[in-house]
């Protein structure tokens, strides 16, 4: 028995609430759906709903805490010698025992480990069947339990949409509940670096190397965690992103929507949208490969030094990659436009470009700024096209030409690997989330500011 097994089960139940309290209904008054209080669909789905919201509810709670609680009961029966052992490398005895269970056939030669195993695999199967057992029968107890609702005077529209509403809102509430947590776990960790490394020194120190010393009578031991040339970076190559991006996209959504035939748009469109597809490690080698060395070699034409690795290349790159955000939502916020405003702008005599940059832009305002808000956080958030063609290395500057970092990028350098949550190093990350969070909600904030002012004059 498996978890995807009991996930099919559940679901192949529903369907047969689904269609048995259908066909009952329709029993219940002989073929006449007149004198039901809903559609006999109704009935159905609230019988589906019945059998599989009780199921569904045991077996996550299995798939979140059964594998805790298995392994807490384990634990607890360790011997002596390897419970004192789990106290200093638990995760090393865990690990050995959670090998020993997925393979059987492992160099794990400790008696008490393998015995820990088996008894894990017990719990397991023994705990697996008893969801299996239970998600059932409370399944089939929402199958009787809508059969004997099923009658024709049931509001079962009116029962189906109530438990769709607070299906709704617990969706609502896990999203906002998620919200807190990833800001509360960014919060809480980066208040731990900040009792190491002062808010100053991060906020505006113009260094970064967070690679502490292994000894205190080395060279800057304590390490430098400024982070100005990280967000100074970040700010370099999206705005190189947004300078090919923005006005590409913008001019192509304005061509399609305006000046384009409908079988031209029916081309163009997804071979535009094609390139949002295409993932970033590719663009990632298109930058490596043939970007970067294609600047540096053009550089040296002019006689201007760029280098392999630089922001230029990068931004290129990301530009061309974000061009489907910018191109897409653009060419939707001015298809909303209503035509009736075109139409007067042409009754009254402007041309057609006239109408566009007076009317149907100014109109469009609030989507084409949401459309660029997208395209800049997804510019900020990217980490493979920055790794590849502007380099890991920490450099404040303001040149194009010279390689860069983000934030992104050190986020993901300070958290690979092995890692000790105590050391300054590590939750540097957290600090650098906590920063990239409060400016991209600071850029959110003024976005929609602007939107809102403008939206008032058109609506």
């Amino acid at each position: 028995m498996t978890s995807a097994a009991i996930f099919l089960t559940l679901v192949l139940l529903a369907f047969i609430a689904f269609v048995t309290v259908r066909q009952r209904s329709l029993a219940s008054v002989s073929g006449d759906t007149s004198k039901l209080h809903s559609l006999p669909r109704h009935y159905g789905y609230y019988a589906a709903v019945c059998a599989l919201i009780p199921g569904l509810l045991i077996f996550f709670v299995w798939v979140i805490t059964g594998k805790n609680i298995i392994e807490g009961l384990v634990i607890s029966g360790l011997p002596d010698g390897l419970s004192a052992q789990y106290q200093e490398q638990a995760s090393l005895v865990l690990n050995r025992i959670r090998l020993a269970v997925e393979n059987p056939a492992s160099s794990e030669k400790h008696p008490d480990i393998l015995a820990a195993a088996q008894q894990f695999h017990a719990l397991y199967v023994r705990g697996i069947w008893a969801t299996f057992v239970l998600a059932v029968a409370s399944g089939v107890g929402g199958l009787v339990f809508a059969n004997y609702k099923t009658n024709p005077d049931f509001r079962a529209r009116n029962s189906f949409e109530r438990v769709l509403t607070i299906l709704l809102i617990l969706s609502s509430v896990i999203a906002i509940i998620t919200t807190v947590g990833i800001v509360a776990s960014l919060l809480f960790e980066s208040l731990r670096f900040f009792q190491q490394v002062s808010v100053v020194d991060f906020v505006f120190g113009l260094h970064w190397s967070p690679q502490t010393a292994l000894r205190a009578d080395q060279v800057a031991s304590a390490g430098a965690f400024g982070a100005v040339p990280l967000f100074t970076g970040t700010l370099l190559i999206s705005l190189l992103a947004m300078m090919v991006a923005g006005p590409i996209g913008l001019m192509s959504a304005v061509y399609l929507t305006q000046y384009a035939s409908a079988r031209t748009r029916k081309i163009a469109k997804p071979v535009l949208e094609v390139l949002a597809g295409v993932p970033t490690v590719v663009y990632g080698f298109f930058a490596a490969l043939t970007v970067a060395p294609f600047f540096r070699d053009l550089g040296e034409a002019i006689g201007v030094e760029i280098a392999s690795e630089s922001a230029l290349a990068a931004g290129f790159v990301m530009g061309i990659m974000i061009i489907p955000f910018v191109s897409s939502l653009s060419d939707d916020a001015i298809t909303a436009v209503p035509k009736s405003l075109k139409d007067g702008s042409l009754a009254l005599g402007a041309t057609r470009s006239e109408t566009i940059t007076n009317v149907i832009l100014p109109a469009a305002l609030p989507g084409i700024v949401g459309a660029f808000l997208l395209a800049i956080s997804r510019a900020v958030g990217e980490t493979m096209i920055v790794v590849m063609a502007a380099g890991m290395q920490p450099n404040l500057t303001a040149n194009p030409f010279e390689a860069v970092t983000t934030v992104t990028v050190q986020i993901v350098a300070l958290l690979t690997g092995d890692q000790e949550f105590d050391s300054a190093k590590t939750l540097s990350a957290f600090a650098l989330g906590l920063a990239l969070f409060l400016s991209t909600m600071v850029l959110n904030v003024f976005a929609l500011r602007i939107v809102r002012k403008y939206r008032e004059v058109y609506d």
